[in-house]
């Protein structure tokens, strides 16, 4: 029985991918992987790796790869803001319920800080938005 696999497999790494290619004709019937490329997400950069000579079809299919994860990098970035805001607004359920002396002594300094910058960053932005707008 065969198992049919794609041709191009993306290993994602924290600032990209690599790309391996899979052979299609393999006599042994052995799964194996040969890396083609190393993408950059940060700097949008494509370097083929050894003497790989990338054709159209591996290029095309890079760019819409690096698209495809920005959006899905994006889309993360803001579900992360969103949980967030969920677990703030646990903490201070925690803090108001069940937190003791000793925890709140713990994390009471650290959080405020937090919370003072990131209104103060919040505050300035929606300041310059509302300074912005035509």
């Amino acid at each position: 029985m065969t198992i049919a696999l794609p041709r191009y497999f993306f290993r994602t790494r924290e600032n990209g991918a690599v790309l391996f290619k899979t052979p299609v004709n393999n006599r042994q019937n052995r799964l194996e992987m040969h890396q083609i490329a190393a993408i950059n997400i940060r700097n949008q950069t494509v370097k083929p790796l050894g003497d790989t000579v990338l054709t159209d079809e591996e290029t095309k299919l890079i760019a819409d790869w690096m698209r495809e994860r920005k959006t899905v990098l994006e889309e993360r970035e803001i579900d992360d803001i969103l949980r967030t805001i969920d677990h703030l607004n646990l903490t201070a359920q925690w803090a108001q319920s069940k937190a003791s002396d000793a925890d709140l002594e713990r994390v009471t300094d650290q959080l405020l800080l937090s919370m003072h910058d990131l209104r103060t960053i919040l505050s300035r932005k929606k300041i310059e938005r509302a300074t912005t707008k035509p």
